[in-house]
């Protein structure tokens, strides 16, 4: 591979970039999938290729391909300079990437079992004895569980001296339950929603989610679900778990930190963002309890890495400090308008996509108390977890969540089970009405596998470190 890395950027030069970079992925994934006390699908993928990033006149230019062959080259990065003297022409102000970036080295999730040595029959047994122990609770008529591994070998070289190779893991797992009844249907899942949970590690990631022991708890909370009482209508405190909170931090401050979006140079998917430059350091995002940063070096997390897709290191920054609004996701060109340097936080959905801003792990930092404390000071509440539905507008500003299930809090107690609830604010009223976030015993990585961005549509795998949040005077239910 170094061979093929060496042979496009002699040729970007040779062409007249002034800069090049390559990225050469080599990629495997397994998926199964369990359903109804059957195994309903197995698929192991592999897909392998570079692509070539050029700058000439001060324009982008990107091309790439399948075939790893010295020919091959050749004529993808004449592609790429062809785009690039293309792309200047209607250019309005040259790229500037800043301080070069020359950084080496390499880069490997950290593993105990690789799950690609892991036998097939031992990963559909588990499956099977979750989807056996949903099964065995009256009402339940659909059951699935799944699971999902990668391996992405990496390497990276620029002109600029950069050289890096990276052999990033990733292992998932996830059930869910579906109880109906004539006039009803409701889900509950585990760990979370959407088909699994996802972390940077092997095998023992798997291992440590435990499904069959919690397959029981989830069916049975899907029967009773069916006969729930409504969530009802006002305005109350809201506590969230963390799952809940971790996608409220991806849609509400993830996104709009985006600076690709602040600029208006990408829009699709999530739309823009509100928080644009003259709130840096000036808006109050949320509350004092609110601490939110950009880690790319969290255990676990699927944002965790050694270099980003431009060969900057892995990095921790600030995006919300006690409440302010500090920084931003950049990349090294977006960076450079605001007189700063990357965060490294510039990543491709493989070889034949060109890098674009994306979450690494965006995490609400914990905070001193614990959800029983929270629960214990509440006179009228609502407690949520496990997503069922979002929608956020396209500056990220109005929002509306759902749940798959909910408790109703009276006087310092869970109450009654609820279903169908759902909440709805504005992003820094939100955030502001944040007054207790719970600890570190009670903080995870959550795992999310689908977030969307770009055109052609890219899928990231992105992560947020969470715990349990209250929320005062928040509109749950539905409000007339």
């Amino acid at each position: 591979m170094k061979d093929i890395a060496d042979a496009a950027l002699n040729a970007a030069q040779v062409k007249g970039a002034g800069y090049a970079d390559v990225r050469i992925s080599q990629r495997v994934q397994q998926d199964l999938v369990v359903k109804n006390g059957q195994l309903a699908a197995v698929s192991d993928d592999a897909s392998q290729g570079f692509g070539v990033r050029v700058l000439v006149d001060g324009a982008w230019g990107f091309a790439g391909s399948a075939r790893l062959d010295r020919e091959e080259v050749e004529e993808v990065v004449n592609r790429a300079v062809r785009i690039a003297r293309a792309s200047a022409r209607v250019q309005s102000q040259r790229v500037d990437l800043g301080p070069p970036v020359n950084s080496r080295g390499r880069y490997t999730t950290p593993i105990q079992r690789d799950p690609f040595a892991v036998p097939l029959s031992e990963k559909v047994e588990l499956l099977l004895r979750a989807d056996a122990a949903m099964g065995a609770v009256k009402g339940v008529t659909v059951r699935e569980g799944s699971m999902e591994f990668i391996r992405d070998s990496k390497l990276f070289a620029s002109t600029e001296g950069a050289f890096t190779e990276q052999d990033l893991y990733e292992s998932g797992a996830g059930i869910e339950a579906t109880a109906t009844n004539p006039d009803d249907v409701q889900n509950r899942s585990y760990p979370n929603s959407f088909g699994r949970h996802q972390g940077a590690g092997g095998y023992e990631y798997i291992e440590g989610l435990e499904l069959d022991r919690h397959a029981g708890r989830i069916a049975e909370e899907s029967v009773a679900l069916l006969s729930a009482a409504q969530c009802p209508s006002g305005v109350k405190t809201l506590i969230l778990d963390a799952s809940q909170v971790a996608l409220q931090v991806h849609e509400s401050c993830g996104h709009p930190t985006e600076l690709d979006r602040v600029f208006g140079t990408e829009a699709a998917y999530a739309g823009t963002s509100f928080m644009t430059p003259e709130k840096l350091n000036q808006l109050r995002y949320g509350s004092p309890a609110v601490t939110i940063t950009a880690d790319a070096m969290t255990p676990t997390g699927l944002g965790t890495f050694g270099w980003d897709d431009e060969g900057v290191p892995a990095q921790r920054s600030h995006l919300v400090k006690d409440g302010l609004f500090v920084g931003y996701l950049t990349s090294r060109e977006t960076a450079r308008v605001l007189g700063q340097e990357s965060n490294g936080t510039m990543r491709a959905d493989g070889w034949n996509r060109i890098p674009l801003i994306r979450m690494t792990n965006v995490s609400l930092q914990p905070g001193s108390a614990t959800l029983e404390e929270m629960i214990s000071e509440v006179k009228d509440g609502v407690y949520m977890e496990t997503n069922r539905s979002w929608s956020i507008d396209d500056r990220r500003l109005n929002f509306q969540f759902g749940t798959q299930l909910a408790y109703e809090i009276v006087d310092g107690r869970r109450g009654r089970i609820l279903k169908n609830a759902t909440y709805a604010g504005i992003t820094p009223e939100f955030w502001n009405s944040c007054d207790a976030v719970a600890g570190k015993d009670e903080w995870r990585v959550w795992g999310l596998a689908n977030c969307g961005k770009g055109q052609p549509p890219q899928v990231a795998h992105v992560a947020h470190g969470a715990a349990p949040a209250r929320f005062r005077n928040v509109k749950v239910g539905i409000l007339k």
